[in-house]
């Protein structure tokens, strides 16, 4: 072979490399900084649901959540959506035997096998257990299947030219692609090529070795930080969050049911009254109940021992205490000096019955005047016993009625007056309330009223009368006590709830249900599926402070959210 067809093969042998090398380098996708990407950028795929279980049944609704080997069980109650604790659950898995569900928390049930890492559908029978009633739920789960690609390309894994050439090589604070590195070689053995076919023409090679310094430099094309040239990603909603669904229902999980407190009712016609919440306290029976007082006032004197103590039972005229009178030093003088004078005109009276006794006797005075003598000696000495008694008498305190003591004001030695209360007694079965009404409202309007305390006792109450006077610019009403309970104390402060007006027919439902929707109607939430809620428009109507009617739009049977249909209303 001769020289010149040497350099010719060399030369074409040159351009075929360079050649190569620029189509791989253009094909090639661009490299940027960490943070950074040139290319096209797929659009993030929604991350698909868990698989699901959802059965339900006149009493319970049960929904499972599947997540690699273990199912965790949402167990409640159909009509309320309350979490039911305490249950046995046992599941049969396609015909296999029962395996028992472990409580994990309150209402949720954790079951693990190997059958749920296995493909396809499998038919679930749930044996619920519990106090309040058993129940059998049959439902199926669909399990995902491997995808193929994902196997060829495990089966293909080490196999070709990766196995040989890395993906991606890192040269200093750059990554750059095997399809790069391959184009970088191809030029690099055509500048080589043509440096050996043209020696004489020095300018040809570095005209070479410049343009693939520029052409390998456009591999490395960096964006400005926080900019992104490709096309702009497209979010999709995650399948396993809280989500607003195209059709305006809401998908909420059953583990944020339970966050939120999601609790519903079946939606029923009643018949029912308006009421007014008032503000009271309870009183005492003024027919049931008394006060003990001193007349004159005086100190405190213990009877029988000691004085009573709150909460004994004391009959009616029961001594409970002594009052020690207090007299002034004036009236004291006064009040001795008159005891002298009697005493005086009794010495003399008793020495005029003695003389008039003995004329009597020897038939001189007639037996008239002894007995005028003996009735004035007699009165004589009853005042005497009437002005020594109010000198050192003491005033006996008695029990007004039967009943319990309710409050002690005394104690032994203590001074009290004529108008100070010493003892309250009170029957504890004949308790009242009152309450102050601000609104408009009629007394004959006025029916059955109940009351809470702030533990929250209930108590029922039948009206008993109205006021006509303002007091705090409000009428006072009396309720009395129909199950009175032992729990209960004068002047403890109650809510009262007083029903008026005739009764109405309708859904009644609390106030916290209705919502408003997007476009300003109003709206509740049916629970129409374990994890799906769906919104329906109403027509309502005031009812009273804390509930209201539904006049349209609502049918019986369905399930309404009554707690959390505001927090629903705001998933978007």
């Amino acid at each position: 072979m001769s020289i010149s067809s040497l350099f010719r093969g060399l030369c074409r042998i040159h351009s075929l490399c360079a050649a190569v090398g620029l189509l791989m380098l253009l094909s090639s996708p661009l490299s940027a900084y960490e943070g950074h990407d040139h290319g096209k950028q797929p659009v993030i795929a929604a991350s698909a649901a868990k698989p699901r279980v959802s059965v339900q049944s006149p009493a319970y609704e049960l929904a499972g959540i599947l997540e690699g080997d273990k199912l965790s069980i949402f167990l409640d109650r159909f009509d309320t959506n309350q979490p039911v604790p305490g249950a046995k659950i046992s599941v049969m898995v396609s015909g296999d035997a029962e395996m028992a569900a472990k409580e994990a928390d309150a209402g949720i049930y954790v079951l693990q096998s190997e059958k749920f890492l296995s493909e396809g559908p499998l038919e679930l029978v749930f044996s619920v257990a519990h106090p309040s009633g058993d129940d059998l739920l049959i439902g199926s789960i669909e399990l995902p299947r491997k995808s193929p690609v994902q196997a060829d390309q495990s089966r293909t894994q080490g196999r070709g030219l990766e196995s040989i050439i890395p993906e991606k090589l890192a040269l200093g604070d750059f990554e750059v692609d095997r399809l790069q590195l391959l184009a970088g070689g191809f030029l690099g053995f055509g500048f080589l090529a043509g440096l050996m076919a043209r020696k004489g023409r020095r300018a040809a090679p570095i005209a070479g070795l410049v343009l693939v310094v520029l052409m390998a430099t456009t591999a490395f094309a960096f964006s400005h930080e926080g900019h992104d040239h490709s096309e702009a990603s497209t979010p999709l909603p995650a399948g396993d969050a809280p989500q607003r669904m195209s059709d305006g229902g809401v998908f909420l999980p059953k583990p944020s049911q339970r966050l939120l407190s999601i609790r519903t009712v079946v939606a029923k016609p009643e018949q029912a009254q308006s009421a007014v919440t008032l503000v009271g306290r309870i009183v005492a029976d003024p027919n049931r109940s008394g006060l003990v007082q001193s007349i004159n006032g005086g100190r405190i004197m213990v009877a029988g021992g000691a004085l009573p103590r709150l909460g004994q039972t004391v009959s009616k005229g029961e001594v409970l205490a002594l009052v020690e009178q207090a007299m002034s030093q004036a009236d004291r003088s006064s009040l001795s000096e008159r005891i002298g004078e009697i005493e005086q005109e009794i010495a003399v009276a008793e020495a005029k019955l003695t003389r008039t006794r003995d004329l009597a006797g020897s038939f001189v005075a007639p037996k008239s005047q002894v007995t005028d003598a003996e009735t004035e000696l007699a009165g004589l000495r009853r005042r005497r016993e009437i002005l020594l008694e109010t000198s050192g008498a003491t005033e006996v305190l008695k029990a007004p009625i039967d009943g319990v003591v309710a409050a002690v004001k005394a104690v032994p030695g203590q001074v009290v007056g004529s108008a100070d209360v010493v003892f309250q007694i009170v029957d504890p079965s004949g308790l009242w309330v009152e309450a102050l009404v601000y609104a408009d409202v009629e007394p004959g309007s006025l029916g059955f009223a109940n009351a809470t305390t702030s533990e929250g006792t209930a108590i029922k109450l039948s009206f008993q009368g109205f006021g006509k006077t303002l007091q705090q610019q409000a009428r006072v009403v009396q309720f009395s006590i129909e199950n009175p309970d032992e729990r209960l104390a004068v002047g403890q402060p109650v809510t009262v709830r007083a029903f008026v007006g005739k009764p109405v027919s309708g859904f009644i439902l609390p106030r916290s249900a209705v919502v408003r929707g997007g476009n300003g109607e109003t709206i509740v939430w049916l629970h129409a599926h374990p994890e799906r809620f769906a919104p329906k428009p109403v027509h309502m109507e005031a009812f009273d402070a804390e509930r209201v009617v539904i006049r349209a739009g609502l049918s019986e049977g369905e399930r309404v959210v009554v707690q959390g249909s505001e927090l629903i209303n705001q998933i978007r």
